[in-house]
């Protein structure tokens, strides 16, 4: 028995050994590798390289918000698919083709939200914000998804920032939403066009449909396949084709501005009196219908004025909606709003800033805090710690041993002082700060060091004025 156990000992040791040869000979002889993940298709990731732009935009539209008082919403990711039904319209690409549809535990079907618009006016309904001070005026920042054909600076995750009016009905909301738009880019040294049309009330767009399709009926043998669904399923899509083949025919179709009635040619005038006012460029162009069924009277987009690749296409757009809230169950209330492609943006401002040899500026440190030992980096994380709240921005390297290495960071931050602590200074309980420029350098209390480090900047500052 015991000879027996030794045997089944010695073959399992034996099988073990042959088992890690094999595994052993798989990997080297590359017949089995480790599993690796790359991101779905149609999702990116963002590096921390690319920090700058990203922080650079969303600094300048919270600015923006704050200063034209748009206050902040974030709604669910996830929503009800209807939801988006109803407020999108059915015949369009991004119910039809688009939407990441999912069947919830309880049966519901619900969806990844493929814009804002309708997930804030569900808020504005649902959440009782009719009941303040109209107008109510709001802006978000997230991510969006729609199952599009992936391509240069199009992505099935991307992320908007939007402004949305809700409550008023003057030329003058509407211009403000363009001039935002315009602004957010002024600000980020982007230049920008933007163009504007308008397509009156439903009413007067049921008219110039019907015209349009007696036109586009004639041309029906020029047309892309594309088209030909759309002149059953949504007519004013036409306008919208990209297609090569299609472009002659659209250049000769009749223009909506024709069709609108006084009322409606009155208010859009309004809009572009007031651009004129505020000095906002703009194309008046008459294929302009934007892509979702909730628009009326005026509608706009944004393009970049020069960069590579995708960054020729939109960069956003918006106009106004003055009967979705009505129906989304509320009042009937008029609304406007206006959204941004934050990747797609990133995307021209990298372009446009290596073509013009541009450079995203960050917030200066004021000060670099070097440290020299175990003991001295231990006490300059107390330190750093004591002085989080005092709103000096300090830059600092606690992994880098060699004074001269955070020396020599602290002159390519070009900060006007340093800290130095050495085992010296945690001994006696002071702090060197040295002046970059002259390489003076002065003994203080660590107990005194914030108050040091005010006086010093207050009067570095005066000196750069």
């Amino acid at each position: 028995m015991i000879l027996k156990n030794k045997k089944n000992k010695k073959e399992n040791t034996k099988k073990s050994k042959a088992e890690k040869t094999k595994k052993t000979e798989d990997v080297k002889g590359g017949e089995k590798t480790k599993k690796t993940w790359s991101a779905l298709r149609g999702m990116h990731d963002i590096l921390p390289k690319e920090e700058k732009y990203w922080k650079s935009m969303y600094n300048t539209a919270s600015k923006l918000a704050e200063y034209m008082q748009f206050s902040r919403i974030e709604t669910p990711i996830l929503e009800e698919a209807s939801l988006f039904v109803r407020s999108i319209g059915k015949g369009t690409d991004v119910v039809e083709k688009e939407m990441y549809l999912f069947e919830d535990n309880d049966g519901s079907k619900v969806c990844l939200r493929p814009e804002a618009t309708a997930s804030v006016v569900r808020a504005y309904v649902t959440d009782g914000l009719w009941n303040n001070p109209q107008p109510v005026k709001m802006w978000y920042w997230g991510p969006m998804f729609r199952h599009d054909r992936p391509q240069a600076g199009r992505y099935r995750q991307f992320t908007q920032v939007g402004f949305e009016n809700i409550g008023v009905l003057d030329p003058a909301a509407d211009a403000e939403l363009i001039l935002i738009a315009f602004n957010f880019y002024k600000d980020l040294n982007l230049p920008v066009e933007i163009h504007i049309n308008s397509i009156g009330t439903p009413e007067e767009r049921e008219r110039y449909k019907n015209e349009l399709l007696n036109y586009y009926r004639t041309k029906k043998s020029y047309l892309c396949e594309e088209c030909r669904k759309r002149m059953v399923k949504n007519p004013l899509r036409l306008l919208d084709c990209k297609e090569e083949q299609c472009q002659g025919v659209k250049e000769e179709a009749p223009q909506i501005i024709d069709w609108l009635s006084e009322a409606s040619k009155s208010y859009f005038m309004k809009v572009l009196e007031y651009l004129d006012e505020l000095g906002v460029p703009y194309i008046l162009r008459p294929s302009l219908v934007r892509g979702l069924d909730y628009y009326t009277h005026t509608v706009f987009e944004v393009y970049p004025v020069s960069g590579e690749g995708a960054a020729q296409s939109a960069l956003g757009g918006g106009g106004r909606y003055d009967l979705l809230v009505e129906e989304m169950g509320g009042k009937s209330t008029p609304a406007a709003g206006m959204a941004l492609g934050v990747d797609r943006s990133v995307i021209y401002m990298k372009d446009y800033y290596q073509q013009n040899q541009l450079r995203v500026e960050k917030d200066p440190y004021d000060i670099f805090f070097a440290q020299l030992g175990d003991r001295a980096k231990g006490r300059a994380m107390k330190i750093l710690e004591e002085l989080r709240k005092s709103n000096i921005k300090i830059a600092f390297n606690l992994y880098k041993n060699s004074l001269k290495t955070q020396l020599d960071i602290a002159n390519d931050l070009k900060v006007p002082y340093a800290l130095i602590l050495g085992q010296k200074e945690v001994q006696e309980g002071t702090i060197i700060i040295r002046d970059m420029e002259s390489g003076i350098q002065e003994i203080v209390d660590q107990k005194k060091i914030e108050n040091a480090l005010k006086k010093k900047l207050k009067k570095f500052d005066e000196l750069a004025k």
